[in-house]
């Protein structure tokens, strides 16, 4: 598995390992598309001399429909309370932990409160605010930050892909290993960056009954989160290059908060749009 920056974070972790003196649990925190889960994985793959993924001493606890139910929680402390199979310790990544419920969140705690056997838990979240603050004291926390252009440069310089091409990705990803991965892998994923872009500055020109027109438009499209993350990336550049700076700054701060509730609740979509395109 390919890894971009995070050298710092990377070598504490071999530390712990090299030392035995693992936490029970850690907490992975900062923006998506970084590459927390992959360093989660990596570290893992360390303990147990090979790739976790599939093998019988790991779990890996995803969102559905959101959110994270209470009873994937309970199995995921059933599982853990066993011995482990081959592996020197149990381990279990919960992706997204924010994503927890209530009850959720309240049962988990019990399981970080009484560790059975010999387990490492590593949660992963854009949002350790939305984590109980007895779920964050129980956790060695280890924040991963956007990884230095120089850094993505190098990294794709090495793969066969145009100067122009090496230009536009790093534009793009904005310090994000991840989504840095996803344009080389996927090089239509560039020119709909492209597209929606301009679409997006036709829209934020265009008068309030055209705005309301495109949201009602938009609520329905199966791809609008992904949308949603390509404004995101737009009006964060946006910030550095224009002069507006306190405008841009209120739309951030309300497309984070829309992106953040489409993500883990119900929210009314179309509405959630119409107060960003009031922003605009």
């Amino acid at each position: 598995m390919e890894i971009i920056g995070h050298q710092k974070q990377i070598k504490f972790l071999q530390k712990m390992a090299e030392s035995g003196k693992i936490p029970h649990a850690l907490l992975f925190s900062g923006q998506d598309c970084l590459g927390k889960k992959t360093i989660a994985l990596h570290f893992i793959s360390q303990l147990f001399g090979e790739n976790p993924l599939f093998h019988p001493d790991f779990i890996l606890i995803e969102p559905i429909k959101r959110q994270i139910q209470i009873d994937q929680i309970r199995e995921l402390s059933w599982r853990i309370s066993l011995k482990p199979m081959k592996a020197p310790l149990k381990t279990a990544i919960i992706d997204k932990a924010h994503s927890m419920n209530e009850e959720a969140q309240n049962c988990f705690l019990k399981t970080l409160e009484e560790p059975k056997g010999n387990t490492l838990l590593i949660l992963i979240t854009e949002y350790p605010n939305f984590l109980s603050p007895t779920i964050i004291s129980r956790c060695e926390m280890i924040k991963f930050y956007p990884v230095e252009t120089k850094e993505i440069r190098k990294f794709l310089s090495e793969k066969k892909i145009s100067k122009e091409e090496i230009e536009k990705i790093v534009g793009f990803s904005l310090g994000r290993p991840g989504l840095a991965m996803s344009f080389l892998e996927n090089p239509e994923k560039l020119k709909e960056q492209e597209t929606k872009i301009k679409e997006l500055i036709k829209i934020y020109n265009s008068p309030l009954f055209l705005r309301f027109q495109y949201a009602k438009e938009l609520s329905v499209n199966e791809s609008l989160k992904e949308i949603l993350n390509i404004w995101l990336i737009y009006f964060r550049k946006a910030l550095i290059s224009q002069k507006n700076v306190a405008k841009i700054k209120n739309i951030l701060k309300v497309l984070q908060r829309v992106i953040f509730l489409m993500s883990t609740t119900n929210v009314n979509q179309r509405l959630a749009l119409e107060i960003l395109m009031l922003e605009f």
